[in-house]
C-alpha cells in the first residue's frame, strides 16, 4: 500500500473504460509550446482524434495518480524525444479545450480539456520527435503562420494570437 502524501504509479485504463470518462468527466493535459532560437513554433500533423488531420503543439494527457511532475517529464520524453523537467518549461496558464469527437470516434459525444500549457525553448538538435502513434510530420512556423493557417487547430492558435 503507497503512503498516504505518494500516488502509486499511474496505470491506463483499457479503452472502453477511458471513453466512458471522456463521455462523463474533462480531462487534464500537459501542452508543450516548443520554441526554436528563431522564435518559430513546433507543430505536429496529429494522427488521432481529437484534432486530427490538424497541425498541434505536442503533449498530453495527465495520467490517474501520475503527479504532474512526472507526467511532464513522461510527455517530454513521448512527445519530444527528451525528458525535461517541469521547471524547465514557462508556465503560460489553464486554457479548456472542448472537441465534438473522440479518441474512439464514438458517436455521440465530445472531449472536454482542462490543458496545463507550458512554453519551453529548445532547437531541433535537443529533440528526437517520434514519427507514428501521435503525429505523421512536424514542422516549425512562425507565429504569424500559424496564426493565419487554417489546418493549425484553434486550440493550438489560441496559443499565439
Amino acid at each position: 500500500m503507497a503512503a498516504a502524501n505518494k500516488p502509486e504509479a499511474a496505470s491506463l485504463l483499457p479503452f472502453a473504460d477511458f471513453l466512458q470518462v471522456v463521455e462523463r468527466a474533462p480531462l487534464i493535459s500537459i501542452d508543450l509550446v516548443v520554441y526554436n532560437a528563431t522564435g518559430q513554433a513546433l507543430l505536429g500533423w496529429r494522427n488521432n482524434q481529437p484534432a486530427c488531420d490538424h497541425w498541434f503543439v505536442p503533449g498530453g494527457r495527465v495520467q490517474k495518480n501520475e503527479t504532474l511532475d512526472a507526467a511532464f517529464l513522461r510527455l517530454t520524453q513521448a512527445e519530444l524525444g527528451v525528458a525535461l523537467a517541469r521547471s524547465a518549461g514557462e508556465w503560460l496558464g489553464v486554457y479548456e479545450h472542448f472537441y465534438d469527437s473522440n479518441a474512439g470516434r464514438a458517436e455521440g459525444f465530445g472531449t472536454h480539456y482542462v490543458v496545463l500549457a507550458y512554453k519551453l525553448q529548445l532547437s531541433e538538435s535537443d529533440m528526437a520527435l517520434p514519427l507514428g502513434e501521435q503525429h505523421a510530420r512536424y514542422r516549425w512556423a512562425t507565429q504569424d503562420e500559424i496564426i493565419h493557417d487554417p489546418t493549425v487547430h484553434l486550440h493550438s492558435r489560441a496559443y499565439f494570437e
